[in-house]
């Protein structure tokens, strides 16, 4: 009887897969707005992709799939039926640089069509806001002809590529950060003054001290091991710069002058900030091809060495997974989830978003013929948010996994291996030093042009 009426409710929801614009205003749809659902289902796009990525990159899945009989070259056989499938290409890093080259094409692809959508009444927000069973053949078309790209020079290009979008990204999300404290210090204190209760202005104290205290704790970890007293000069000079930094947007944050133009300002943002810089330096710092300045977490723990090379010179096979990795695809989680569903009221924040004032708001539903609750088209007027740009988000977070998920190794084409270098250290010290004159500028900024309005 359960798995009747299972049926019964995917049925149902069949028809808002494969219609058009107001299909998802069908009754199976959630009762919200048209604009949030829509971005909230391409992030579910993205979220299925990287999930298969992180399953190509499991440990072992290779074994598991050379036991499938005719399935993998080298692999058990079948008698009568040749093995066709390279499973080099299907796990490890090629699997996962193929999927997300596969998820930026259709991303990118959408990102130009379009382009220049003013309101829903454009024939392309059909295409923006429905049609999802066909976009999810498209994806997967898509992802099925980017598994027969040549091996060649793909991987090293595609890796300068995910450099690239990865430190714009990176950039974006501190950007989504920045507004998101805003947004929650404004929230709490005007809950605080609203109601007279003193509780949320302890609550703000409270994660205050803890962001400042797990920046403080890093810092001297940084300190202990990852520099050695005569070598590591680079680490040594990246920590006390960003340390120096983080003081420096901290006291500024607080100034008089600063408080008197933007009242909402504090050390919240900023605590939250710091804390976010000293992430993306920690995560700088363990591409750095010197092991001896880059002991993984691994060796840490359990006084391991991680370090031994094979007999032949060549290092052993690379470390997937760590610490700073499943840190990063959790911030970007949070951050992707965010963009989809985010209402800010920061003038700035939705300029550099390509964002209306509330436009992330939740709609009241409105009941159609059949009785049952419709999303609301929010967009007739004008579109909430930049189709365009959206996409171009998700393009970038698909490049970001990519690199999240190899570790931001760098491809060897000679040796067919994964290497750590020091232009992916650069690149995420640069993001975060970018990164902090970003919110730097949006603390001195109204003072500096009086006129303009930066609320």
């Amino acid at each position: 009887m359960g798995a009747c009426l299972a049926l019964c409710s995917i049925a149902s929801c069949a028809s808002c897969l494969c219609g058009s614009a107001p299909c998802l205003l069908c009754g199976c749809c959630p009762s919200s707005n048209n604009s949030t659902i829509t971005r909230l289902v391409f992030s579910l796009f993205l979220l299925m992709g990287t999930v298969v990525s992180v399953i190509m990159i499991l440990p072992g899945m290779e074994t598991h799939l050379r036991k499938i009989p005719g399935f993998c070259e080298g692999g058990a056989s079948i008698p009568g039926i040749d093995n066709v499938a390279n499973c080099d290409v299907l796990v490890g890093y090629k699997s996962v640089y193929r999927m997300c080259f596969a998820m930026t094409c259709f991303f990118f692809l959408f990102l130009a069509i379009m382009f220049g959508v003013r309101n829903s009444k454009d024939p392309r927000a059909a295409i923006q806001n429905g049609f999802w069973f066909f976009k999810f053949l498209i994806l997967v078309g898509i992802t099925v002809g980017a598994f027969f790209i040549p091996d060649g020079t793909f991987h090293t290009v595609w890796f300068y590529f995910g450099v690239v979008g990865s430190f714009i990204f990176i950039v974006i999300q501190l950007i989504l950060l920045i507004d998101f404290a805003h947004s929650w210090n404004k929230v709490w204190v005007g809950n605080a003054e609203d109601g007279d209760n003193k509780c949320w202005f302890a609550g703000l104290l409270s994660f205050t001290f803890l962001h400042y205290a797990l920046a403080f704790t890093a810092v001297v970890l940084f300190y202990v091991y990852y520099t050695q007293p005569d070598d590591c000069t680079e680490h040594k000079v990246f920590i006390s710069l960003n340390l120096i930094f983080c003081i420096i947007i901290s006291i500024v944050s607080i100034l008089p002058k600063i408080q008197e133009a933007q009242p909402h300002s504090g050390l919240l943002q900023a605590s939250l900030i710091s804390l976010y810089t000293m992430y993306v330096t920690w995560s700088a710092m363990t591409n750095n091809p010197n092991r001896k300045c880059n002991p993984s977490l691994l060796s840490l723990v359990s006084n391991v060495n991680t370090t031994e090379t094979s007999p032949d010179g060549t290092p052993e096979q690379v470390q997937w997974w760590d610490a700073q990795g499943i840190v990063g695809l959790v911030i970007f989680l949070f951050c992707t989830l965010y963009a989809s569903i985010r209402s800010s009221s920061n003038t700035q924040v939705n300029k550099l978003m390509q964002t209306e004032e509330g436009g992330g708001s939740g709609g009241e539903g409105v009941v159609g013929e059949d009785g049952k609750l419709r999303a609301v088209d929010n967009e007739e007027e004008g579109v909430t948010y930049s189709y365009s740009f959206f996409h171009f988000h998700l393009c970038l977070a698909s490049l970001y996994i990519m690199m999240t998920l190899t570790n931001w190794y760098q491809p060897d084409t000679s040796t067919q291996a994964m290497q750590s270098s020091m232009p992916a250290v650069w690149v995420k010290m640069s993001s975060s030093w970018l990164g902090l004159g970003l919110y730097l500028w949006t603390l001195i900024a109204p003072l500096m042009f009086p006129d303009r309005d930066f609320s």
